[in-house]
């Protein structure tokens, strides 16, 4: 790791809003939105991870991929969404997950699961959500580690489109406290999964993908803060 990289301080909310209203900007003015810097311009193949082996930060190791639903299992308006995530060398060394993949320390991926976000057919962020553990293989933390740790993520260092990386490091930034409550709601919801299903609870028998969900109506947000 750089020294800069080491040393860079967590994006604040105004400077993520700055980001953000930069890199949507930059995309506009390119005439270029978001999902063609992430999927082949003739369309993405449905389930496929763009880019195949993830986005990775060459210094934390957060990571993040997009993908697109078959048509009917989202949103008429969703054209795909980023899985967000942090690597578990970003959490405290020897820290427990509450739930581990059932491969355990063999586990492809060393990764926890942080937020999804939702992006509509014109390349807007619409919403973001959080997701049973099944869905992404995860090593599965606590709300109040993940909460913790939020300021961690950050994949401005991915070797993809430097306006998407930066994008979507400065949407966590900019929603951390919405991403905070959503991840406290999606504990809640597993302990409701586990009165009902017991250990099944994180697993496919659930049938039980989408834990907690917010819309996002980034022109309000934006408008919330003083930037000047």
């Amino acid at each position: 790791m750089t020294t800069e990289a080491a040393t860079k301080q967590p994006m604040t909310q105004i400077e993520a809003a700055h980001t953000v209203i930069e890199t949507i900007t930059e995309m506009a003015q390119e005439q270029k939105p978001l999902m063609l810097r992430v999927v082949p311009e003739d369309g993405a193949t449905f389930w496929t991870h763009y880019p195949k082996n993830d986005a990775r930060d060459k210094f934390c190791k957060s990571r993040w991929y997009y993908h697109v639903h078959t048509p009917g299992s989202r949103d008429t308006d969703e054209h795909g969404h980023f899985h967000l995530f942090l690597h578990r060398t970003q959490l405290p060394e020897g820290l427990e997950p509450k739930v581990w993949p059932p491969q355990g320390e063999d586990a492809r991926a060393h990764v926890t699961h942080l937020i999804t976000l939702s992006i509509d057919t014109n390349g807007i962020p619409r919403s973001w959500f959080t997701v049973n553990r099944f869905v992404t293989n995860e090593f599965l933390y606590p709300a109040d580690v993940m909460i913790e740790h939020l300021p961690d993520f950050n994949v401005d260092h991915t070797n993809q489109d430097d306006l998407v990386n930066r994008f979507v490091t400065a949407m966590v930034a900019l929603y951390r406290d919405e991403i905070a409550v959503l991840l406290k709601e999606r504990d809640m919801r597993h302990a409701e999964l586990e009165a009902e299903f017991g250990e099944d609870a994180y697993n496919k028998k659930s049938g039980v993908e989408v834990l907690s969900q917010i819309p996002i109506d980034l022109d309000t947000k934006l408008s919330s803060l003083d930037l000047e």
